[in-house]
C-alpha cells in the first residue's frame, strides 16, 4: 500500500475520544477559572464537531485542540457528516465546529439550522469549490465535459452525498453544463482521493469534484476546469459556528476563535504535513511539531 492510501484510508476513521476528566485539565484559580483567567469555563469537555474527509477542517481541528489543551482545556473532537454535524450544535450536543462554507456550500444547512447556532466569523476567505482533471486532459473548461464524457468513463468521482460539493454539483453544475451522460460516484473523500492517486499512478483520465486549500494540488498533477457559468461560486469564507451556549460556557474560547484567522499558505502547510508528507495517522505528534515550528502564529491565536 503506498504512503498516499495508508493516509486516506486513516481520514475515514474517527477520533478516539479523550478520557472525561472533571473541569479542565489546567489548574484554577480561586474563582475556578481555567490557567487562572478571569473567564469561568464550563465544568466539562468542548467538544468540536468535524466534517468526516474535509481535510481543512480536521487540520483546523486538531490544531485547536491541541492549543486549547495547552491552555488547560480538556477538547474532544467528534467525526460526522454535515447534516449530523448541523443537527447536533443546534440541539446543543457539540460545542462548535470550524468548517463551514458561506455564502453557497453550507448554505442549506444555515437556513435550516442557523437560527438555533452563533455564527464566529469567517478565519479564512479564500475557499473555492472546484472540477479537477489530470493536467495533460485535453479540456480546460467545464463546457467542454458534455463533448468528452468517454474521455472519463462517463463517471465525475464525488465526495460524501450530504456533502454541499455533492449537492452543488447535482443541482447546479450537472443540469447547467448538460452532463447528465455522467454518473456522479459519491461515497467519501478518501475514496474519491483513492481513485485520483489510482488513476495517476495509471496515466489516466480521471476526473473529480475537490476545493482549494487541498493537499491534492500539489500530491497530484491536476488543474481546475474553468467555470464560465460561475455555477461552482466564488470564493468562499470558512465560517465557525457554534452553540448558542457556547460563550456563556467557555467566554475565553469563544474570545478566541471569533479573532481566528488562517490564511491559505498557512493552512496547506499544516494539512501537507498531516496528510502528505507524514506515513503516520498520529495528528497529535505531528500538528506538536509544526506548532513549534510555526509559534509565532500559535502564540498569536491565544493572545489578549
Amino acid at each position: 500500500m503506498t504512503k498516499r492510501n495508508t493516509l486516506l484510508g486513516a481520514l475515514a476513521l474517527t477520533s478516539a475520544a479523550a478520557l472525561a476528566l472533571t473541569g479542565c485539565a489546567g489548574g484554577t484559580d480561586d474563582a475556578g477559572s481555567a490557567n487562572g483567567s478571569d473567564n469561568a469555563a464550563a465544568d466539562r469537555p468542548i467538544t468540536i464537531a468535524v466534517f468526516n474527509g474535509w481535510d481543512e477542517g480536521i487540520a483546523a481541528s486538531e490544531l485547536w485542540k491541541a492549543v486549547l489543551e495547552e491552555q488547560g482545556y480538556e477538547v474532544e473532537l467528534e467525526y460526522a457528516d454535515p447534516a449530523a454535524v448541523y443537527n447536533g450544535i443546534s440541539s446543543g450536543d457539540y460545542d462548535l465546529t470550524l468548517d463551514t462554507w458561506l455564502p453557497l456550500t453550507h448554505a442549506d444547512y444555515i437556513d435550516e439550522y442557523g437560527d438555533d447556532m452563533v455564527d464566529l466569523g469567517a478565519w479564512n476567505t479564500e475557499a473555492k469549490l472546484t472540477f479537477a482533471v489530470n493536467e495533460d486532459a485535453p479540456i480546460d473548461s467545464l463546457e467542454e465535459l458534455a463533448d468528452n464524457a468517454e474521455l472519463f468513463g462517463n463517471q465525475i468521482i464525488g465526495i460524501e452525498s450530504g456533502s454541499g460539493l455533492a449537492t452543488v454539483t447535482d443541482a447546479a453544475v450537472i443540469p447547467g453544463y448538460g452532463l447528465e451522460a455522467f454518473d456522479h460516484v459519491t461515497s467519501s473523500t478518501p475514496a474519491m482521493l483513492t481513485e485520483l492517486d489510482t488513476a495517476t499512478n495509471a496515466g489516466e483520465n480521471i476526473l473529480v469534484t475537490l476545493w482549494r486549500p487541498h493537499w491534492a494540488y500539489d500530491a497530484y498533477p491536476i488543474k481546475d476546469l474553468e467555470d464560465p457559468q460561475g455555477l461552482l461560486g466564488d470564493a468562499e469564507g470558512i465560517h465557525s459556528f457554534a452553540s448558542t451556549t457556547f460563550e456563556e460556557d467557555f467566554p475565553e474560547v469563544f474570545a478566541w476563535l471569533s479573532a481566528f484567522e488562517m490564511d491559505s499558505e498557512t493552512l496547506y502547510s499544516l494539512e501537507n504535513v498531516m496528510f502528505n508528507e507524514n506515513d503516520s495517522d498520529d495528528y497529535e505528534a505531528i500538528v506538536a511539531d509544526w506548532m513549534a515550528a510555526n509559534e509565532e502564529y500559535v502564540t498569536s491565536l491565544t493572545a489578549e
